[in-house]
């Protein structure tokens, strides 16, 4: 099994079991990585330092994917909605 939701694209976007498509802008991402640590079982850094979707990413809830998101500093981590929002 792979550690990524998607091995294709690890940055996503990539469909969660509630619903959300969460996607990181590695054109964005600096590495920071505040999101691995408020979420550890959604992000990861990749080998290119970036963040990506792990594969357990439906284990967290969605507040912890929520702060993960905010605690962004550069706002890379996309997340919509099943309607888009």
């Amino acid at each position: 099994m792979s550690q990524w939701k998607d091995e294709s694209k690890p940055a996503g976007p990539v469909k969660l079991k509630n619903g959300w498509t969460v996607h990181v802008d590695h054109n964005v991402c600096i590495g920071a990585a505040p999101c691995t640590a408020m979420a550890p079982n959604t992000f990861a850094l990749d080998d290119t330092g970036k963040a990506a979707i792990l594969a357990t990413a439906d284990q967290d809830d969605q507040e912890t994917i929520l702060n993960a998101a905010r605690s962004c500093p550069v706002s890379a981590i996309i997340i919509k909605d099943e309607a888009g929002n």
